[in-house]
């Protein structure tokens, strides 16, 4: 089936509130003014800026196709969680979309599996929409562990889930080992992950859910590689980090997806 293609900026720890603002509505005019139906025949697009630049972004995209995401999202409604936002709080700024178990909260921050399935649980109870992260490290695909890695992230990421909740999730995939090193997988090596992934969708909920839900490469996409990506049949989009930090580039990939 035609999955609508899906193109997600994760800005990371970069731009104030008076930088985002500026960098959205830079972005709407290099996507034809991104008034209300302009670009909506084309993929989602999604920035998902820093906590406190959220609000001032959504206030930018209001009225546009640019939705706005959060990079994180905690488990638990209230509570002494310093540092942490709560669903309600998300929501609040406004925000659609959440980041779930990008590489580098597992790596930095201590994000497991089991965290991450606690997030997306949160993110669906909220209304929320979350973008959950899977992928490998350079050390497991050299061992041949790609798979298995992706097979248990996905399956504990997403345990205790229906098939009623899948149809607001969306997967990433993002090698380690391609993210912020310039390095990234080929067209070839990227569809057969996600292919694989897609397979471990089916089992989990079935076909209809497996091809309905859209899986995002994520590692090192850019203005001069996303279109080979973007053929391939299995990837449905990007979760773009650098490149989504400048107007030009990232509307450059948003019209790869068109």
């Amino acid at each position: 089936m035609a999955r609508r293609k899906f193109i997600a900026g994760n800005w990371k720890m970069n731009k104030t509130a008076a930088e985002g603002a500026a960098l959205v509505k830079e972005l709407k005019e290099k996507l034809g003014g991104c008034a209300s139906g302009c670009c909506c025949s084309g993929p989602d697009v999604v920035v998902c800026p820093p906590f406190t630049t959220a609000p001032a972004v959504a206030a930018e995209a209001k009225g546009s196709c640019i939705q706005v995401g959060s990079q994180n999202i905690h488990w638990a409604d209230n509570g002494a969680f310093t540092g942490e936002l709560s669903g309600a709080m998300l929501k609040d700024i406004p925000v659609t979309y959440a980041i779930i178990g990008h590489s580098e909260r597992r790596q930095y921050f201590g994000e497991t599996d089991d965290t991450v399935n606690k997030r997306t649980k949160a993110a669906l109870k909220a209304g929320l929409k979350p973008i959950v992260c899977i992928g490998e490290l350079l050390a497991e695909r050299e061992a041949g562990q790609t798979n298995s890695v992706c097979e248990r992230q996905a399956r504990a990421g997403l345990a205790g889930l229906t098939a009623d909740d899948m149809t607001t999730v969306v997967v990433a995939y993002e090698p380690v080992w391609a993210i912020g090193t310039g390095k990234v997988a080929s067209n070839e090596q990227a569809q057969e992950v996600h292919a694989f992934v897609r397979s471990i969708l089916k089992d989990l909920f079935g076909a209809a859910v497996a091809d309905a839900t859209r899986i995002l490469y994520g590692g090192s996409m850019n203005a001069a590689n996303a279109a080979g990506l973007l053929a391939q049949p299995d990837i449905d989009g990007g979760l773009i980090g650098g490149a989504s930090l400048k107007a030009a580039d990232f509307a450059a990939i948003v019209a790869a997806a068109k």
